[in-house]
């Protein structure tokens, strides 16, 4: 997620300069076929404003839709920490030698708490995961230029930058050696690590650590979990309809080529300097409208590992702090701050 107040024009230059450069040479052989007489007609500007007008309506619409989603996953990761505090509160306050016939010890509670809370952490993080392998649909996964370059901006400003704090988060840390082994053989291990989870607290009712109503509120807890979890995974899973997603490209293809036909025989009439003022307007004005839908590509999915993306890892980090300071530990992970503008 960028979160400096304007995106720069060097990022903005490296976004955009391979469309900038394929307009201008689009621009400038149009206005030289008229200039050297080889193209004497013009298009009327009526039929192509219409084109351009619709095009704009229809790209306005797309990015309204992808817009709606990011926001949608930043509602869902909200709930995400809110529910995690809620857990770690409950946690605290429910397990207890208060309802149970064997008393345990003070370090026996601690380590049960602490199994059940750094349970938790490995949620957070293996959904992150799981959020972030790449799909068809995705810009990263396509071939050819588009998936190239959808790489290259996510190690120059999204995944590449938080590689470091990646390689940190083991999930070993966080669940038990035979358990761990045995969760991430699974096809979905966040959906595995919350069922555990429910095992644990059925478990501890049994040993009376935990009595009914403390059971069925955390249980409530798990369920909002999985909600969570399903809602993320619908927006990763379902796209933005193709229809709405790709069609506008044939249309702002045809929009780009046919203005310079209408344009610029207009302005080659202004003095010595038409021609240049011909294809500065002209590229100017495909640019606008590949950049419009450019946003709404890079938006519509806010979990493919970019700078557009939903900021996750801070997320997760700060869920994991909190809770570890319930618990009483001292030595807390560094929160994770943004780097070069972006936080991931």
């Amino acid at each position: 997620m960028f979160v400096r107040r304007n995106i720069s024009l060097p990022n903005l230059f490296d976004w955009s300069w391979l469309h900038l450069v394929w307009l201008l040479m689009l621009s400038s052989a149009i206005a030289l076929m008229y200039y050297f007489k080889i193209v004497t007609f013009q298009l009327p500007w009526l039929p192509v404003s219409i084109i351009g007008t619709a095009v704009a309506i229809f790209i306005g619409f797309k990015n309204s839709n992808a817009y709606a989603r990011m926001w949608e996953a930043r509602k869902i990761w909200g709930a995400i920490v809110n529910s995690s505090r809620t857990w770690g509160m409950y946690v605290d306050g429910y397990i207890s030698n208060q309802f149970t016939q064997n008393k345990q010890s003070d370090e026996t509670i601690h380590q049960i708490k602490k199994r059940l809370i750094y349970r938790h952490i490995a949620w957070l993080y293996t959904l992150r995961s799981q959020l972030l392998i790449v799909t068809p649909w995705e810009l990263a996964g396509q071939k050819g230029h588009t998936g190239s370059r959808a790489k290259y901006y996510q190690k120059k400003y999204g995944l590449g930058l938080i590689e470091e704090e990646v390689a940190r988060i083991e999930l070993g840390k966080f669940l038990p050696a035979d358990e761990h082994d045995r969760l991430i053989a699974n096809a979905n291990t966040a959906t595995q690590i919350i069922n555990e989870q429910s095992r644990d607290l059925s478990r501890l009712r049994e040993q009376g650590l935990i009595n009914d109503f403390g059971q069925m509120e955390l249980m409530k807890v798990l369920s909002h979990c999985y909600e969570h979890q399903g809602k993320s995974e619908r927006i990763k899973k379902f796209p933005l309809p193709r229809q709405y997603a790709n069609i506008n490209r044939y249309f702002i293809g045809l929009f780009i080529f046919l203005f310079p036909f209408s344009m610029i025989p207009s302005l080659l009439q202004i003095d010595d300097w038409g021609i240049f003022i011909a294809i500065s307007i002209t590229t100017v004005v495909g640019w606008v409208y590949v950049m419009m839908e450019l946003v709404g590509d890079y938006s519509e999915n806010p979990f493919q590992g970019m700078g557009f993306d939903i900021p996750m890892l801070s997320l997760c980090r700060t869920i994991e702090i909190d809770l570890l300071e319930m618990l009483g530990e001292k030595k807390l992970p560094p929160s994770v701050g943004a780097k070069n503008g972006i936080l991931m």
